[in-house]
């Protein structure tokens, strides 16, 4: 999100969810979610009232009014009054505003989990898909394919979960495959991963080992990247034989390159320089 307008937005409407949630049980978090994510749909196809919704000289109150005649009656009461509230801020263009009310859907979403003490497991859920998707490109081609419908996709996600996966984890990644937003399947997993991460303030890693790591090997890793970076991480661990010893670790675009394979490709680039 790209405007200085639009991460303020956020902020100030993520604040109000968060205050309203307080409120809430868990159906209802569930509702709010549903709703948020049907409203980015149809705002998603109507470039007009995205235009109307952001633009500077209509008051925040007028389109908290279009927004209550557009949905009245098609969404919960708590929904309606939570969709006004993000309307009356001012976003920097309407993709802001529609990627914020994704974003919005998926926070009440994270705070189910987080209620339930299941949001540990729903992120490390979402970057276990992830990865599952990445070793499988047959699977990205489909899932990335515009031609194929949002049913479609949403019905494949679900098929390959089936059994396997939290009900929430499901529901996220069904519903970001019903409604990509104009990024990638596994760019959108890599989102998830990083918000569910940010409701527990920490950081995410992706840590390469050229074998499994022990719980109490990762929990040293874990204390010494929370020192490094003064924040608390969430470490998630991929086993790459072909690295043949050491670790990388990546932390948002930072790369930490420890591994013998790293060292040998620097070592060859100075070669042929």
């Amino acid at each position: 999100m790209a405007g200085l307008a639009s991460q303020h937005a956020l902020t100030a409407s993520t604040g109000t969810l968060l205050t309203t949630a307080a409120t809430l049980d868990e159906a209802a978090l569930a509702a709010v979610a549903g709703d948020f994510a049907g409203a980015a749909a149809v705002l998603a196809g109507q470039p007009h009232l995205r235009r109307m919704l952001t633009e500077t000289t209509v008051s925040g109150e007028a389109k908290a009014n279009l927004v209550r005649r557009l949905f009245d009656g098609k969404i919960g009461a708590t929904s309606l009054m939570l969709l006004a509230s993000v309307a009356k801020n001012q976003w920097s263009t309407g993709t802001d505003l529609v990627d914020g009310l994704r974003r919005l859907s998926r926070t009440a979403l994270f705070l189910e989990a987080e209620r339930a003490g299941e949001l540990d497991d729903v992120e490390d859920e979402l970057f276990r898909f992830g990865r599952i998707i990445d070793a499988h490109p047959e699977i990205s081609v489909i899932l990335d394919d515009p031609a194929v419908s949002a049913t479609a996709r949403a019905d494949l996600v679900s098929r390959l979960l089936a059994g396997k996966a939290h009900p929430l984890t499901t529901e996220l990644l069904t519903s970001l495959a019903r409604d990509l937003g104009g990024r990638t399947f596994g760019h959108g997993v890599a989102e998830l991963v990083e918000q569910a991460a940010e409701r527990r303030d920490k950081l995410v890693a992706i840590v390469t080992s050229p074998v499994a790591l022990s719980a109490a090997e990762t929990g040293r890793l874990r204390v010494a990247l929370t020192r490094i970076y003064s924040r608390e991480i969430a470490v998630h661990v991929l086993v790459d034989p072909a690295l043949r010893g050491g670790l990388t670790v990546r932390v948002g675009d930072e790369v930490i390159d420890g591994s013998v394979s790293g060292r040998l490709d620097a070592v060859r680039a100075r070669l042929t320089r």
